[in-house]
């Protein structure tokens, strides 16, 4: 099959439902998405939008194998996510998923370098300092190796959680809300810098995002509400 017109990810009528504690005793059953289907092609860009409490992060959480739908099916690489424990998920993310949180979630523990490390040590690379080196280097942190997250701005911070979701080489990079805690210079840096490690390493990327320009920037766009689809468009901007 050509790598262009392989599909990486599927949702297959997909929901997810949560029991909630209500009055006497009784329980709700909160639906926060409803009958998802979703094929993402390998390479792709895709930008999933809509307001806060649409089910976009949520979403985001199952096709990474953070957490399991309540029906429906989910393929990562042809791998039946919706199957799988939490270590066979675990063990899927390892060597497939690259993921960006908003709030960086480096280990503050940790130096910059260490942290960028730390995937490539738990899967085994020998080569995890010089590759954690190299993509620090490469996201403009050169000079930071040392310095833990506390001594870090925002903007540094998420560009080492970008190394380190980069190190791996991921087939597939979930990011959610990138640049929601960044100024807008800051976060067009960020955005610039996703886009070139995406083009270079050819790793497929889902963004979850309320940033128009960075949507916009993606091969397509869909729209949540109330844990639906509601809308699908390609992007207007051209792709750089």
């Amino acid at each position: 099959m050509n790598k262009d017109s392989e599909i990486i990810l599927e949702c297959r009528a997909v929901s997810k439902k949560v029991t909630t504690a209500a009055t006497k005793g009784q329980d709700n059953v909160l639906t926060i998405l409803r009958t998802i289907d979703l094929q993402v092609k390998s390479g792709e860009t895709l930008a999933i939008i809509g307001a806060s409490g649409s089910g976009k992060t949520t979403l985001l959480s199952l096709m990474a194998g953070l957490d399991v739908p309540s029906d429906g099916e989910i393929y990562l690489k042809g791998l039946p996510l919706h199957q799988y424990d939490e270590e066979q998920r675990s063990q899927v993310r390892a060597q497939h998923v690259g993921f960006i949180f908003q709030s960086f979630l480096l280990i503050t523990s940790l130096t910059a370098l260490e942290n960028v490390m730390l995937p490539a040590e738990l899967a085994g690379d020998t080569q995890a300092r010089e590759k954690a080196e190299a993509m620090l280097t490469r996201v403009g942190l050169g000079d930071r190796f040392e310095h833990y997250p506390s001594q870090l701005s925002g903007g540094e911070q998420q560009r080492v959680a970008i190394a380190r979701a980069f190190i791996s080489k991921p087939d597939i990079l979930f990011a959610d809300e990138p640049t929601g805690n960044l100024d807008a210079n800051t976060g067009e840096t960020i955005n610039q810098l996703l886009f070139e490690l995406n083009k270079q390493q050819g790793t497929t990327l889902v963004l979850v995002t309320h940033d128009t320009d960075l949507a916009q920037r993606c091969q397509r766009k869909l729209t949540m509400h109330a844990g639906e689809f509601v809308s699908q468009q390609p992007a207007i901007a051209e792709v750089v």
